[in-house]
């Protein structure tokens, strides 16, 4: 893969596997120097290992999305170091439940939300000066099918997708003229994932693109012009 991202910085949340984990690697790969996010330290070890044995450049930064104040230590933490973000992926999610809308569980559906969308706004919060403190700025966001199409016993997590997808519109609108900052909506579709085997189980995950096919397009979107509020669906 060519340099294109070259003296450029990346946060890749939820980073320790799947399509975090194949994002953060191809970022490296593309020249960025990623930071990656998740909860599982041995998992970001693992892929920052991966970055470096490839030649690229990471840093890990293990933190639970939802614990109090963790985005604004991290945002403070990478700000102390570096004056501008290049490349916000916001791809940390959780499934949860699937049921049918009379029988979402309320805990369970607080905490998705807090996580899928409240934690993303809080993200956004956070780091929106280094993002505006960069040349060339792009926040890409990870969506589902089936927060524009809404599918039967998935309406907690199409919720949320619907919901990011609207508050990632939104942003995209406030900074378009007064910033070089440009949004883009990632939908991955059919991808084996740990996820998608927990929503589809004993779906042929051989069937499936892998991670790193989705992962080859947000790279490539993270390096490209495009217009902000572009919405991509990765097919195989």
């Amino acid at each position: 893969m060519s340099k294109t991202l070259e003296g450029r910085l990346a946060l890749v949340t939820g980073a320790s596997r799947g399509i975090g984990a194949a994002t953060a690697t191809a970022l490296g790969e593309a020249g960025a120097h990623v930071i990656l996010t998740a909860r599982t330290t041995a998992g970001l070890e693992e892929v920052e290992e991966k970055i470096h044995a490839a030649g690229g450049t990471a840093t890990i930064a293990p933190l639970d999305l939802v614990d109090g104040d963790s985005i604004g230590r991290l945002a403070g933490a990478i700000g102390g170091r570096w004056p501008a973000l290049d490349v916000l992926v916001l791809n940390a999610a959780m499934l949860g439940t699937l049921a049918p809308v009379s029988q979402i569980d309320a805990k369970e559906f607080s905490s998705l939300l807090t996580l899928n969308l409240g934690a993303q706004q809080a993200l956004l919060a956070a780091f929106d000066p280094m993002l505006r403190a960069s040349a060339d700025a792009k926040v890409i966001g990870l969506t589902s099918s089936v927060g524009a199409q809404p599918r039967a016993y998935f309406g907690a997590y199409g919720a949320s997708k619907a919901a990011l997808d609207t508050l990632l519109l939104a942003y995209a609108a406030e900074v378009e003229a007064i910033s070089k900052i440009r949004v883009a909506i990632v939908d991955p579709g059919a991808t084996a994932t740990r996820m998608r085997a927990k929503a589809f189980p004993g779906e042929d995950a051989s069937t499936l693109k892998g991670p790193e096919v989705v992962a080859a397009r947000i790279a490539a979107l993270a390096g490209e012009a495009f217009e902000t509020g572009t919405r991509v669906r990765v097919s195989a």
